[in-house]
């Protein structure tokens, strides 16, 4: 049995800022032997940097996903080739070189395999993006005899998407985590051949916010349409979205507990 906390998107300081402070309280709670998040927003604004994952690795985060901001900032591919950070990007971006999608690290003698895969539907960054059906499938044939957990974070923006692509990777993959929509969805289930599965994980980010903006800029754009500033709260409630993970080899007794908690940051 592997037990594992995975974070929704990391989005912003305030969001690792509160990490920083709750973290701690968490692994004492559920202790956990890995924890992941979403690093998509982990940078303040969108995208992420090697510097703002060292701040989380050096906290307690073990292994990072990401998803269609990844190259807002830096070359997530140099940050993978040229740090010791457990990184990935989704394999079936355009840019992302061939990969750098997934990666199997073990942890208490089990080898796991993290895979991230962007969802192609109403995606901008997606237009070009290969099927992540298929990549699923070109993975997996390479990695199934090897390891013995596959986890996908599947960063997608529609429900049908994620839905049916849990279905189609049910009995191969052990968790699909889905992330994206930075709103937690009320179906943590197991599947019928043993999968964990829910459709988003949800977020960590300004409670007092439209999914992370800045409300006034957000609703001031449904009203008058004009160009949206990318701005983030610097204080304020958090919520931190979350799930546990409890996984077995033989996908016999999986479970699933989601995390909701608040943090206050000044």
């Amino acid at each position: 049995m592997i037990k594992i906390l995975f974070f929704g998107d990391v989005s912003g300081a305030i969001a690792r800022n509160a990490l920083t402070k709750i973290l701690p309280k968490l692994k004492i709670k559920f202790k956990p032997d890995l924890v992941i998040a979403n690093a998509d927003n982990l940078a303040h604004g969108k995208g992420v940097t090697e510097k703002s994952l060292l701040e989380m690795k050096n906290i307690g985060i073990h292994f990072f996903t990401c998803g269609n901001h990844a190259f807002k900032k830096e070359d997530p591919n140099k940050i993978i080739a040229n740090s010791k950070l457990d990184f990935v990007i989704p394999e079936n971006m355009a840019d992302t070189k061939s990969g750098n999608g997934y990666k199997i690290i073990e942890i208490n003698k089990q080898k796991i395999a993290i895979i991230n895969l962007l969802g192609k539907t109403f995606v901008k960054e997606a237009g070009d993006a290969d099927c992540p059906f298929k990549t699923f499938d070109k993975i997996y044939k390479k990695i199934k005899d090897v390891v013995d957990i596959t986890i996908v974070d599947f960063h997608a923006e529609t429900t049908s998407e994620k839905v049916a692509f849990g279905f189609y990777v049910d009995g191969r993959a052990h968790a699909v985590l889905g992330t994206h929509t930075h709103v937690q969805t009320n179906d943590a289930q197991i599947l019928k051949n043993g999968t964990i599965y829910i459709t988003d994980v949800g977020w960590v980010g300004a409670k007092d916010s439209v999914i992370g903006v800045n409300k006034e800029t957000v609703i001031d754009k449904f009203l008058t349409d004009s160009k949206m500033i990318f701005e983030i709260p610097k204080n304020g409630e958090v919520i931190i979205n979350a799930v546990i993970l409890n996984i077995n080899k033989s996908m016999r007794g999986n479970k699933i507990k989601i995390i909701r908690e608040e943090e206050l940051i000044k």
